[in-house]
């Protein structure tokens, strides 16, 4: 269930002057990857830790938290009248899941020499998706799971190859037979369509606003291009096991700028009519 949080602060002038408090409501998981919508004062301006946070003219903003976050962030507001308050938010850790796996050959470890340009170039690729910052409201209105079937990965799981420790896992993997459709789970304007990366074979990357976006890994198909705009539930391509992939899945990825969040928290804080 969504976490509601209806913070009322309050500023202090001179002595026993009180100044009208500032309204914040903070709604989703605070936990490490957790994603938080808030509303604040028109006006106002947002700061997690040093970072400003983009605020929709009518208050609204979203903020998240990455999978190593510290127990206690700072959230700084300023109201319009240049009052400035900040709240101590206490960020729950997670236990995630280290597995070690020997004996492999040493290709399926390390990139070789041969491909790293390809690579390079592909990481571009999604760093440039990723970066914009727009000003949709697609966040706001709930997630959709984007495919039905198995989950097989979760978000913080690390592996350990051959002695040597990977990135940690991001994404949510969802099992499901080859073609099974794979649906938008906000709306959005797709920033990236691609069959054949050298790691994630087909990809999709979805700009939702505010910085955040949905990547979708494995594809065995891609029903959408750069540039299009997909509403909530939209086709957008089906489950794969293209590129680096030991079976057909889905691994879904949301990102916040660049903090990658959880999506199953996300989807336990905000799914769309009760999915």
């Amino acid at each position: 269930m969504p976490y509601l949080k209806k913070i009322w602060l309050t500023s202090f002038l001179f002595f026993f002057l009180t100044m009208p408090a500032q309204a914040l409501d903070l709604e989703g998981s605070f936990k490490q990857g957790g994603m938080v919508i808030g509303q604040t004062e028109p006006g106002g301006k947002i700061f997690l830790g040093e970072k400003e946070v983009l605020v929709s003219p009518e208050g609204r903003f979203v903020i998240g938290f990455g999978r190593d976050e510290n127990e206690n962030v700072i959230l700084k507001l300023i109201s319009p009248a240049g009052i400035t308050e900040e709240l101590t938010l206490t960020i729950e850790p997670q236990t995630y899941k280290i597995e070690r796996v020997d004996g492999l050959p040493e290709r399926t470890v390390t990139i070789p020499e041969e491909e790293k340009l390809r690579r390079q170039k592909e990481q571009g690729m999604v760093r440039e998706a990723r970066s914009r910052v727009t000003g949709f409201l697609d966040w706001a209105g709930g997630f959709l799971k984007p495919a039905e079937g198995r989950i097989t990965g979760v978000y913080g799981s690390q592996r350990i190859l051959n002695g040597q420790p990977r990135w940690p896992h991001y994404g949510l993997d969802i099992a499901g037979d080859t073609g099974t459709p794979v649906l938008a789970p906000a709306g959005g304007i797709v920033r990236l369509a691609e069959k054949d990366f050298l790691l994630e074979g087909g990809i999709i990357i979805i700009d939702h606003g505010f910085g955040v976006n949905s990547t979708f890994l494995h594809l065995s198909k891609i029903a959408v291009n750069v540039g299009q705009r997909v509403e909530q539930g939209d086709d957008i391509g089906a489950i794969g096991m293209t590129g680096r992939a030991t079976g057909p899945h889905l691994d879904w990825r949301i990102n916040w700028g660049s903090v990658r969040l959880d999506p199953a928290l996300v989807l336990e804080a905000f799914a769309k009519d009760g999915q």
